[in-house]
């Protein structure tokens, strides 16, 4: 069990990548928290973890306090987190409006500035923690049609390195992982408004998403929690900085 005992924190735990991942860090010895807003499904997914559900819109600074303190009153302090909160918006940037790009930068990238605002002065004090961030391929290269996703995540990539900078030689380690188009119900879910408007076959439309990907496949959310538990291993303390691709060998 590498993660014996650890409190890891996985934000966006209800569901899809945020759920493996929670489940990932419990098989490796993890005492879990999951973090949203929908209840019901974080309950769940900590039953099958064996962990705590804390709720909070990540975007509302004063909720996520008191969630996190919450979730430390019950486990212990935040060791790992990882944050995996996150939503897709699509719109041709011209036909995107100021609220649109208001939602994908505060629930993208903001709500990543406010948890590991929380956490990491702990860890610092405690010479040792994870702090783990849930990028996308967008974050590396940028997709047409995604502009202001795109952008949330590269901010996300470029608070990682710096962090990992600030952070070097504190036993702190900040990394990213960028997922490539997942297999996640978000995905289904746009797939089947997409089918519904243009009247192509589900299975062309995943096709067309995974174009880059050279194993022509959507990655499964459990090879995205696999990534994170080898991050947080005590073992790995010189990976820090990095922002892994888990796409397929997809060209960034």
């Amino acid at each position: 069990m590498i993660l014996d005992g650890r409190h890891a924190l996985v934000t966006g735990g209800s569901r899809g990548i945020g759920a493996a991942i929670a489940a990932a860090l419990a098989g490796a010895g993890a005492r879990v928290s999951v973090l949203g807003r929908d209840r019901a499904a974080l309950d769940a997914v900590a039953a099958r973890a064996g962990g705590i559900a804390v709720t909070a819109d990540v975007t509302d600074g004063m909720a996520l306090e008191a969630a996190i303190a919450e979730a430390e009153a019950g486990v212990g302090p935040v060791d790992i987190l990882v944050n995996s909160a996150g939503a897709a918006e699509t719109a041709k940037f011209t036909a995107s409006d100021d609220d649109l790009w208001e939602r994908m930068i505060a629930l993208n990238l903001i709500g990543v500035v406010l948890a590991t605002r929380r956490v990491l002065p702990g860890m610092l004090e405690r010479g040792w923690g994870r702090v783990i961030s849930v990028a996308s391929t967008a974050g590396l290269k940028g997709y047409a049609y995604a502009s202001a996703y795109s952008a949330a995540k590269h901010g996300v990539i470029g608070l990682t390195r710096s962090l990992a900078l600030e952070t070097a030689r504190s036993g702190v380690t900040v990394n990213a992982v960028c997922p490539g188009y997942t297999d996640t119900d978000l995905v289904r879910d746009s797939v089947a408004r997409l089918a519904q408007r243009t009247g192509k076959p589900a299975e062309a439309l995943v096709a067309e998403m995974v174009a880059g990907n050279p194993q022509r496949r959507l990655i499964e959310p459990e090879e995205v929690a696999r990534t994170v538990v080898w991050l947080a291993d005590p073992a790995s303390g010189a990976m820090t900085g990095q922002a892994i691709a888990v796409a397929g060998g997809e060209i960034m």
